[in-house]
């Protein structure tokens, strides 16, 4: 009910959150709508077409939204419908199952009639025998005699044993059939059934066999006698056992399957809650997730430092979408989560299903045993007094002989009648056999009924067992609705703090927003993280150092435990060659039961025979006794002789038989001690197996309590050999006394022959009576004994089981214990490695800090000797013409150590944090086990309390059964007639039993309380211990925490170690640089940002645009309000007087309202009038005065005249404001009409969504019906799905154990394939050597003397370059070589470890075989039994849904009916209101329309005399023309007012027609409730009627069956006697059958991890190749860069000297100049040694300005802490930054665009747009550098930088590394563009500017940004770029080969305009913008 209940739940949910949706919309819509309504109003109320025209467009969405609310109204009309077709369909399928149950309950009556009916016939034979045992008491007192009897036993006993040799005996091949289904539990049931009856014919056989040793017995002596009685009662015995053993090893293959399923069960439920444990911890860890993800974001905020802000803002940015989308796949997988939760949940519910089938089955089976076990009783009983009865009869033959002698004797005294006496004698024989015949059905009858009592309890505890299990399933399904309750509630927290996250992360961007403006001004902010970035290095190679270490432990742990692994596979190859030893043993043993088998067969066959030649013989006998009665004395004696011979030729025939019949007993009983060797061998061996993997002190405990059990079943055996002795001695006694009664008898006879016959007939009965009572009592105490055999037996069975029952306890007890020992060593094992990572962790960021601080102050004194350098290059440019293109060879040193130690420490860092993943996982791994271990540790609780149970059962149960054999020994002992003598020694024996079985339950008490007590101590310290290693694992769980958090300070170290790299390569690459490729790319950058920031800007302008508008509109919206807040609470309260008044009376009282209202408006109107025409009279008495009076003076009228027109404009002023707020009225009325129909649509949508719930609830019930039947059919694949599943779970748990172990063996590899991927860079070849020299080698020509000085400078430079280049690749080899050593190395480990698993892989593959068919085996039953359980389960789930839903849909039917009578009333109450407003607006229509026409006409008037005004006064017209157009306005006002009265009249219309509509929609909704309640009592009722029968019937079967159960339970406690001998048996084998799956199990695991570790090693094998790959890549693309390097060097040294020599002749030429050259030269030569001097004074200079770094950063922190301060204060003036940027974009922009950006400079500094145009004209003239040299100051150089120079001024080393750096970010960071083609006149219009430092340092930045490689290309560790696209196609700059820092820039290439800043600050400046971005 709570599944289906949560399925309602979520539906209803589900559907209300749409129509929530829905309704959230259409408000939003109607808000929306009432808002535009009000600005409109407000802002346009001068233009009354357009707010018509806002008006009607409103009108229609309205509408749309109506006819949209009508659709759906419509589909959920369609919805009903259906559902209520599918109620009706679900109404017929819940009579159909009605019926089903019927039929059930008949079929259920059927079944407990026929067990009544045996039961009767057993009761009936027991009462017949009761009766003849009474009739043969009562006439024991009169004196015997004997007459003979013939009896047909011998018939029966005959046919018999040919019956028998039919079948084999003990056929018991049912349990591994291949499929067990309910035809192979019938057949198991015929087998049982066959089985009893061969135990009859056995029984039969046995009698027989008896009768014929006593009749022999009864001749013979009687010494020997004894011995063959013995033998006799040996082979009675084995029959026995064999039969009981045959019985009871089928009940122990249903015990087994039974406790298969219930295995399989728990591990069902166990799998469950593991995986909920595991939902939950993942959804906590998702929480935490959140959780940190929030803190993450939050704490960045705070953080000093502004530029870590920005970068954290960006990181931010990107977890937060990460986060998004991690939410998203949280969302998904908690759908999946819960789509597995109903899944299991239907498989648990399944396999509850299938246990209660089970033990239904399993009661069944055992009522079957029980009836089969008492007919078997029975049929012994029955089979003694056959064998008593042919005793008797082979006596009384005997005596015959001789009464016939003595017959023939005495016939010649008296031949009267002895036909007729013996006629008679067999007439009265027949008469007592009918009248025992009717007493045995008399007795069975009763009995009969004692059984069926029984079975009614049975059925009764039953039942009591079935409540009980439904109350305990609906307490779990409660509290998985709990536990899904509380998830979605977490699931509904996670999202509100997602709703929360993502509210800070757009607070966080807007905060960034602000932060970047005000970023910029932080320019020495690189030299701190230099700083940092080196102490990171230093760190990090500390930490790489740590790692390695840890590498070394990790691979000398994987030596061990190969070593382990081997050793493991050598005992398992021993375990495996014992087992096939012992399979061979087995096959052998049973090759001897067999032959066995076939002899026992064959003298079988020799014994039946015998018997066909007795009866023969006996019937020949019969023959010759009638002759001897007809014949005469001579032919009676001569008979008599052939008879005697022939009965002595048959006594030695017997003697024969006999004497065989023992041979064969003997050779059987031979065989079957051998067998029981070879069992009792088979276990010893199997028992060795099992003690491999124990220890010696559980083998002495195992063996003591061995010896003690074998030495009281020795004792229990002596026990019952005693009593066997003795009861087969009494009966000797009693046989002897009986032979002694005979002959007394026939003495008697011979006496008495001369007697009348009536007295012999009464002697005959008496004797007859007699011996019966004698044979009963035999009988009686025969059984008695078997019983308390019996009974014994059972008692040492139910012990062995305890005992066994106790190992199992205590194996698990050790493997609980080894299990926490092994958590105890990795626990600490990890808290060892967790202190030593965390103190190498500490040490290694302490180191790296320091590292990183002494970088950072190399690296700024490296920029200040680069600065000073350069301000010395340029000092000596301008003293030169042509400046030295010097180069610092430091610096590329610098730069290639940097590289390689970047390489290294990302390599470490990369498994540092590889390593800190596999704590993380390797902590979650232990995590789980400690949770497995718990439900582990719990579910040994729960064993051992069930095992304490039934323990107490068991002692109980034994006690009441001695009780019980001790009251029927005693009966018996009173019973009895035998002498005194005998007696006692009965009750000596019975004592003797007593004594013993007390005792043994003693033992067995004291034993089981001992091992209890053992058991529960051993339990409670597991328990501690499991909670000292809970505390350990919190301990670790909280370093862990430490460790993330000193992995927090980690990556914040990766990210500042990012950015060193970044400019490390920068640097790189502007040492390195050569293609001229990358300066166009960079001008394309350029191009790009600069148009981003054109974007940028006009963004910018738009927003502050948007946020005046909006602070004037928020104003203005304000004043609004505040003047219409008194207007709408007027209209508020009449709305609310309306709404109140609903009857008569208050629609008369609003009636009145309406009319006041009237009155006033109507009033308005008459005050408009009465002005209207009080200025017209005015103006008549004006037009008449001056008509009248034309001399009169002008001046005095027209004063008049102003006046009144003045007074005429505030009067119509006044009556413009009443039409306003007549307008407002009008406006909140509608606006509350809309509110109102807004409040009808969420009426409307309450009741489709209420409509929609009835819907699924219909649904839900048609769709759970399918979903039963569907179920009950597809359960056979489910349960094959579910077998699959525990594989694939056991094979995934195996992988997960595996991958521990195998991810911390290969942590080294992944260690080493970052470092191999480093060390494979070294295949560089040498050819630098020969380009190098090839390059140098032209230089050395000798034409150029004079220039040979500039270039062995040049050739120094290029010496050094080629120097550190070999220096790479000498490093390069190097660490390849090492890489492939390592490789080598990594290859042979490999190849061994394959090597091992495939010896693995051989064993596990056996091991594979055995276990598959344990597997079906297994499968095989349980799906046999779980066929039997789901009919009535399913049915009963049913009924019990339809209960449920039925109740649900009353209730909902409920509050549907409360709901729709709020909803009538409310539309009553809307309707009058309706109709009030409608009335109202016709009469104030009417009224305005007449108002209307008046004012027409008073304004036509009005309109006729200011036009005769007009012509009479032209002079003085200026304040009348004013006036009128006044009034004109006024009339256009009052026309629009006109005009939007008829559009309210058309609303309000448009809103009585949806209110009707509505009204009409409600009413139809209200029946379609008031039908479905009335289909809801209909369903009720039916339902009840259905549960009303259904629970009378199924109490009524419940009382028979418990009353025939309570019977049965009697038998079945006499069963389980004689089974638990067979279950004891079982249990060790199948205990053995545990260790050996325990062992195959182990091998699995190891199977399973050695295949991983093969796979690891694979996937890691082709890791390294596909590395090697990539590195040979790299390695051919640095050796084809390298080529292209030397190539474009050589040009470049080629064209030099091309160039040299042109100038050669040249300067020959022109000697004066060349002279002056020389000069200049020497000149320049003097400064270089100056040069020198100053270098090593900047060395000086360095050390100071290292300690001046530090003050710097100080100052920096106080710069931002001002800057923080200036963004408060200065929110409202201009921003410096906002300018720069302005400014800065202006030559970032394009040519054609830069207008655009001076007028967005204009607006913002406050200039007007004409002087943007004025100052933009100019520029169009005279260009650009006036003003902006002006803004610059005395540096107007700047703003030209691309003016071309002459081509022998280079340009290579004036730029500065800061501006060289930023074009590197600027290249990495923007995508590739198009670059434009610029005509190159433009560009050489500009003025050039004076040589000098900043023209240097700008064409630098060019020069500089060309020599970078195109790193996408050739370098794959940068991200791949675009290919930068030439803009000049064949212009010479391909063809222009060289060094482009130490080349000019040729006229053929376009210049660009790069950024116009200084050299000192345009580094800084670019560097903040882009930071800005």
């Amino acid at each position: 009910m709570s599944s289906w209940l949560g399925g309602l739940g979520s539906g209803l949910g589900q559907s209300l959150g749409q129509v929530g949706g829905s309704l959230s919309s259409f408000t939003g819509q109607i808000s929306n709508f009432t808002k535009d309504m009000l600005l409109e109003g407000v802002e346009e109320v001068g233009d009354a077409a357009t707010e018509l025209h806002v008006s009607n467009s409103r009108l229609a969405e309205v509408e749309a939204a109506f006819a949209a609310q009508r659709s759906e109204y419509d589909r959920v009309k369609k919805l009903h419908a259906e559902l209520e077709e599918k109620l009706e369909a679900s109404e017929i399928q819940i009579k159909q199952q009605s019926e089903e149950y019927r039929t059930l309950l008949q079929q259920k009556d059927v079944e407990i009639s026929h067990l009544k009916a045996r039961q009767s016939g057993l009761q009936e034979e027991v009462q017949k025998l009761q009766q003849s045992a009474q009739s043969a008491s009562s006439s024991s007192s009169s004196s015997p005699a004997v007459l003979p009897v013939t009896t047909a036993s011998l018939t029966t006993a005959s046919s018999s044993p040919s019956a028998f040799l039919t079948r084999p005996t003990g056929s018991h091949h049912g349990f591994h059939s291949d499929d067990m289904d309910i035809s192979e539990v019938l057949w198991s049931q015929q087998e049982i059934n066959r089985l009893s009856a061969e135990v009859m014919r056995l029984e039969a056989e046995v009698v027989h066999w008896r009768r014929i040793s006593q009749a022999s017995t009864t001749a013979g002596n009687g010494n020997g006698d004894q011995g063959e009685i013995l033998k006799l009662q040996r082979t009675i015995k084995e029959l026995r056992d064999e039969m009981s053993r045959e019985v009871d090893e089928h009940q122990h293959e249903l015990a087994a399957v039974q406790d298969a399923q219930q295995q399989k069960l728990a591990e069902i439920t166990r799998r469950h809650r593991e995986e909920l444990a595991e939902y939950e911890e993942r959804i906590e860890e998702l929480e935490e997730q959140i959780h940190s993800g929030g803190s993450q974001v939050s704490s960045p905020s705070e953080s000093p430092k502004l530029l870590e802000l920005q970068k954290n803002i960006q990181s931010l940015q990107d977890a937060a979408e990460e986060r998004e989308k991690q939410l998203a796949e949280l969302s998904a997988s908690l759908e999946d989560a819960r789509r597995q939760q109903a899944s299991l949940q239907l498989e648990r519910d399944d396999a509850q299903e299938e246990n209660a089938g089970l033990l239904q089955n399993y009661s069944r089976l055992q009522a079957s045993v029980a009836e089969l076990q008492t007919r078997v009783q029975e049929q012994e009983g029955k089979a003694l007094q056959k064998t008593q009865f042919e005793q008797e009869i082979q006596t009384l033959r005997h005596n015959l002989a001789a009464a016939e002698k003595e017959a023939q004797r005495l016939k010649n005294l008296s031949e009267a009648k002895p036909k007729e006496e013996v006629e008679h004698a067999d007439i009265l024989e027949l008469n007592t056999i009918i009248g025992t015949l009717r007493q045995e059905k008399d007795v069975l009858e009763q009995e009969k009924l004692e059984l069926q009592h029984r079975l009614s309890q049975a059925e009764e505890e039953v039942s009591s067992s079935k409540a009980s299990l439904i109350q305990s399933e609906a307490e779990i399904l409660d509290d998985l609705k709990t536990e899904l309750e509380r998830r979605e509630k977490v699931l509904r927290a996670t999202e509100e703090e997602r709703d929360t996250l993502m509210a800070e992360l757009e607070e966080l961007d807007r905060q960034n927003q602000e932060a970047t403006q005000h970023l910029i001004a932080a320019k020495e902010q690189l030299s701190g993280q230099l700083k940092e970035a080196e102490a990171e290095l230093i760190r990090t190679t500390a930490e790489l150092n740590s790692t390695e270490e840890q590498r070394r432990g990790l691979e000398q742990e994987l030596e061990t435990q190969k070593e382990k692994m081997s050793q493991s596979a050598f005992t398992l190859n021993d375990l495996h060659m014992g087992k096939q030893q012992l399979e061979q043993t087995a096959k052998e043993l049973r090759d001897s039961l067999g032959r066995a088998h076939e002899q026992s067969r064959g003298q079988r066959r020799e014994v039946a025979e015998l018997k066909k030649t007795l009866q023969e013989r006996e019937e020949q006998l019969a023959a010759a006794k009638t002759e001897v009665d007809r014949g005469g004395e001579r032919r009676a004696e001569e008979e008599l002789a052939g008879k005697e011979r022939e009965l002595g030729q048959l006594r030695r025939e017997m003697d024969e038989m006999r004497s065989s019949f023992e041979k064969t007993a003997s050779e059987d009983y031979e065989r079957k001690m051998e067998n029981r060797k070879l069992k009792e061998e088979h276990e010893e061996a199997l028992r060795k197996v099992e003690e491999l993997g124990q220890q010696l002190k559980e083998n002495q405990a195992a063996l003591s309590r061995m010896a003690r059990e074998k030495e009281t079943r020795i004792e229990a055996l002596k026990l019952e050999k005693n009593q066997l002795e003795g009861e087969l001695s009494q009966a000797e006694r009693t046989l002897s006394e009986q032979a002694k009664q005979y002959q007394q008898t026939i003495e008697e006879l011979t006496r008495a022959r001369s007697l009348d016959a009536s007295t012999l007939q009464t002697e005959h009965e008496s004797a007859i009576k007699l011996n019966q009572e004698k044979d009963l009592e035999i009988g009686k105490l025969r059984r008695d004994v078997e019983q308390l055999a019996a009974d014994h037996r059972d008692t040492n069975e139910m012990l062995s089981i305890t005992v066994a029952g106790q190992k199992q306890l205590t194996d698990l007890l050790q493997e609980k214990d080894v299990f926490v020992e092994t958590l105890k060593e990795n626990a600490a094992d990890l808290q060892r490695e967790m202190d030593s990572r965390v103190s190498a962790m500490t040490k290694e960021t302490e180191t790296l800090r320091q590292a990183l601080e002494e970088k950072d102050k190399q690296l700024g004194g490296m920029k200040e000797e680069n600065s000073h350098l350069k301000e010395e290059i340029d000092r000596l440019k301008d003293q030169q013409s042509r400046p030295p293109p010097l180069a610092e060879p430091k610096t590329l040193d610098i730069i290639t150590e940097l590289e390689t130690e970047i390489t290294q420490l990302k390599s470490s860092k990369n498994a540092l944090e590889e390593d800190v993943r596999s704590l993380e996982r390797s902590s979650e791994e232990l995590q789980a086990s400690l949770q497995a271990q718990q439900s582990e540790l719990d579910r040994a609780r729960t064993l051992h309390q069930q095992a304490a149970l039934n323990h107490d059962r068991l002692l109980n149960a034994k006690d009441e059964e001695i009780a019980r054999l001790q009251q029927s020994v005693d009966l018996l002992g009173e019973s009895q007639g035998l002498p005194p003598a005998l007696q006692r020694d009965v009750i000596l024996q019975e004592d003797k039993t007593q004594s013993l079985n007390q005792e043994s339950g003693n033992e067995k008490h004291d034993l089981s309380k001992v091992e209890l007590e053992e058991l529960v101590r051993g339990i409670q310290e597991k328990e501690t211990e499991i909670s000292q290693l809970n505390e350990k694992n919190l301990s670790l769980t909280r370093q862990l925490d430490q460790l993330a958090v000193s992995r927090d300070e980690v990556g914040k170290l990766s990210q500042m170690i990012r950015q060193k790299d970044v400019e490390i390569q920068a640097l790189h690459a502007r040492a390195s640089m050569g293609h001229s490729q990358d300066i166009l790319y960079l001008q394309q950058q350029l191009q790009a940002l600069a148009l981003e920031r054109e974007q940028m800007l006009a963004v910018l302008n738009e927003k502050t645009r948007e946020n005046s508008q909006l602070r004037s509109d928020h104003h203005r919206l304000v004043d609004i309000v505040a003047g219409k807040e008194a207007a709408l609470v007027k209209l508020q309260q009449e709305n609310q007087r309306l709404s109140n008044l609903s009857d008569p009376s208050g629609s008369q009282e609003m009636f009145k309202e309406t009319i006041q209202n009237l009155s006033r408006i109507i009033r308005e109107k008459d005050i408009e009038i009465d002005a209207l025409t009080q200025k017209c009279q005015t103006l008549v008495t004006v037009l008449q005065s001056t008509g009248g009076e034309p001399g009169a003076p002008s001046g005095g009228v027209s004063s008049n005249q102003f006046e009144e027109l003045l007074q005429e404009r505030d009067t119509l002023k006044q009556q413009v404001k009443k039409m306003d707020e007549w307008k407002q009225q009008v406006i909140t009325t509608v606006k509350n009409m809309q509110h109102e129909s807004a409040q009808l649509h969420e009426e409307l949508i309450e009741l489709q969504s209420q409509v929609s719930a009835d819907s699924d609830c219909s649904s839900k019930l048609s769709v759970d019906y399918a979903r039963l039947i569907q179920s009950y059919e597809q359960k056979e694949k489910r349960l094959g799905g579910l077998s699959l599943e525990l594989a694939q779970v056991q094979q995934t748990i195996s992988q997960l154990s595996s991958t521990k172990d195998v991810l911390l063996g290969k942590l080294d590899s992944v260690a080493q394939t970052p470092e191999a991927a480093a060390a494979q860079l070294s295949g560089l070849p040498p050819t630098a050597e020969p380009q190098s020299r090839q390059s140098a080698s032209p230089v050395n020509d000798g034409d150029l003397q004079r220039e040979a000085e500039a270039l062995q400078a040049q050739l120094a430079e290029k010496e050094n370059l080629i120097r550190t280049l070999q220096e790479n690749n000498h490093r390069l080899s190097d660490a390849a070589s090492a890489s492939e050593s390592e490789q080598r190395s990594q290859a042979e480990e490999v190849r061994q470890v394959r090597e091992r698993l495939e010896a693995l892989q051989r064993s596990v593959r056996e091991k594979d075989l055995l276990i598959k068919t344990k597997g079906d085996q297994l499968a095989q039953v349980s799906e046999a039994l779980r066929n039997r359980e789901n009919d009535n389960e399913v049915l009963k789930q049913a009924v019990t849904n339809l209960k449920e839903r039925a109740l649900i849909l009353e209730m909902d039917a409920k509050k549907l009916k409360e709901e729709n009578e709020l909803v009538a009333a409310r539309s009553r109450e809307k309707e009058s209101d309706f109709r009030a407003l409608q009335e109202t607006n016709m009469q104030v229509s009417l009224l305005l329309r007449e108002k209307e026409f008046e004012l027409s006409s008073v304004s036509e008037k009005a309109a006729t005399l200011e036009r005769m005004l007009k012509d009479k006064e032209l002079g003085k017209s200026g304040e009348l023309n004013q006036l009128l157009n006044e009034l004109k306005s006024m009339q256009e006002k009052a026309v629009m007012f006109q005009q939007e009265r008829d559009q309210m009249m058309m609303a309000l219309k448009q809103k009585q027609m949806e209110s009707t509509a509505l009204q009409s929609e409600l009413q139809h909704t209200r029946d379609k409730g008031q039908r479905l309640n009335l289909e809801l009592e209909r369903l009720r009722n039916h339902l009840l009627e259905i549960e009303d029968s259904y629970t009378r019937e199924a109490l009524a079967a419940e009382d028979r069956e418990s009353e025939l159960r309570r019977r049965v339970s009697q038998l079945d406690e006499k069963l389980a006697t004689s089974s638990n001998a067979v279950e004891s048996a079982s249990q060790q084998a199948s205990m053995q059958v545990d260790s050996l799956q325990e062992q195959l199990s182990n091998v699995v695991k190891q199977r399973d991890d050695a295949l991983a570790q093969l796979r690891t090693s694979q996937e890691q094998v082709r890791q390294y190749a596909v590395s090697l790959s990539n590195l040979q890549m790299v390695l051919e693309q640095f050796q084809q860069e390298e080529k292209a390097m030397y190539s474009a060097e050589l040009e470049k040294h080629k064209k030099e000297k091309d160039e040299w020599r042109r100038k050669a002749l040249l300067l020959e030429d022109q000697a004066s100049a060349l002279q002056l050259n020389l000069d200049e030269a020497n000149a320049a030569l003097d400064s270089a040694s100056r040069l020198t001097d100053q270098i090593d004074q900047k060395e000086e200079q360095i050390e100071e300005l290292k300690k001046q770094v530090d003050v710097r950063q100080e100052m920096l922190e106080e710069a931002q802490k001002k800057l923080m301060h200036l963004l408060n204060s200065t929110e409202g003036k201009i921003d410096k930054v906002l300018m720069r940027n302005l400014f800065l974009g202006y030559f970032h922009t394009p040519k054609t665009k830069r207008a655009d950006v001076l007028r967005l400079m204009g607006s913002v500094l406050g200039l007007n747009r004409e002087q943007v145009d004025q100052m933009l004209e100019d520029d169009g003239r005279h260009g650009v550098t006036g003003w902006v040299s002006s803004w610059l100051g005395g540096r107007g150089a700047q703003s030209v930088p691309n003016t071309p120079q002459r081509p022998t001024s280079g340009q290579g080393l004036n730029s500065s590394f800061s501006e060289m750096f930023v074009k590197f970010l600027e290249m990495e960071s923007t995508p590739s563009l198009p670059a434009p083609r610029l005509p190159v006149h433009d560009i050489k219009s500009l003025s050039a500017p004076p040589p000098g430092r900043t023209s240097g340092s700008s064409s630098g930045t060019t020069g500089a940004a060309t020599g970078m490689r195109r790193a996408g290309e050739s370098n794959p560790f940068l991200a791949p770029r675009s290919a930068a696209v030439p803009l000049v196609a064949g212009s010479g700059s391909a063809g222009s080969g060289g060094h482009l820092l130490m080349k000019p820039i040729s006229n053929a290439l376009p210049s660009f305009t790069p950024v116009p800043v200084s050299a000192e600050a345009s580094g800084g400046a670019v560097l903040k913008d882009l930071l800005k971005q």
